[in-house]
């Protein structure tokens, strides 16, 4: 298996329990990207959705690019009713968008699995003169003590995947491809959840899919009694980034 496609295996758990970007970084990233109907936006990677719904609610005519048939299946049947939706089954990387540009190309935590001198220049050549190219990313989620170090502890005696995550992007490093005006833009959110919620959230992570028995049971075992014996409840506490950088 294409080990990008992994997530493809579990769309509906996906869907589920991966979290929503909060409503300060769409509220930026319209504004700066002037989104509105007559504009032209990519989305790479959209998974599920969970950056998608903001953005086709500005009227824009959106595209969005999946690698995963059935994810591609799944944004279909959630975002079909949208007049100005349109998603391909194709990787990008590879992919001929027929000469078609965008004034916004945006991805939430796919882009850093392009390789940087693929992903960049492609971006480049897709964008209109002014156009926008935005990245999200966040971490998993961090509790508070004692669970964060309880659930650390959990992780050093269990987590062994045979296939470790190890995509990397310098997300600032778009100027060296012709991008100008670089911002990065930070916030915080928190989610609550019980012990259950918290380890399917778990199993969404593409180095967890790949664990395999008994890690994978041990581990995530672990992580349930770790939140049950804390009343069945966790708090994670979110950072999100939004980059971004314009095309002259």
């Amino acid at each position: 298996m294409d080990f990008r496609k992994i997530f493809n295996t579990i769309p509906e758990q996906f869907d589920k329990h991966r979290p929503r970007y909060c409503d300060e970084l769409f509220a930026d990233l319209i504004e700066y990207a002037q989104l509105a109907p007559g504009k032209t936006v990519l989305e790479v990677g959209p998974g599920t959705g969970q950056a998608t719904e903001p953005v086709l609610k500005t009227g824009c005519s959106y595209l969005a690019i999946e690698l995963g048939e059935n994810f591609t299946e799944f944004m279909a049947n959630k975002f079909g009713g949208y007049d100005n939706f349109r998603i391909v089954n194709a990787d990008f990387e590879t992919h001929d968008f027929g000469g078609e540009q965008f004034d916004l190309i945006y991805s939430a935590a796919a882009f850093q699995w392009i390789p940087e001198k693929t992903g960049y220049p492609k971006a480049f050549d897709l964008l209109k003169s002014g156009g926008v190219l935005a990245m999200f990313s966040g971490n998993s989620g961090v509790p508070d003590e004692p669970q964060r170090s309880q659930c650390q502890e959990v992780y050093q005696k269990h987590f062994f995947p045979e296939t470790p995550y190890t995509c990397k992007l310098d997300y600032q490093a778009s100027d060296k491809y012709g991008f100008v005006e670089l911002e990065k833009r930070v916030y915080h959110a928190y989610r609550e959840m019980n012990a259950d919620d918290y380890v399917a959230l778990r199993g969404t992570h593409s180095d967890h899919l790949s664990l395999q028995e008994p890690h994978k049971s041990n581990l995530f075992e672990g992580l349930r009694q770790v939140v049950r014996n804390n009343g069945d409840y966790i708090k994670l506490n979110d950072v999100y980034t939004l980059y971004l950088a314009r095309k002259p």
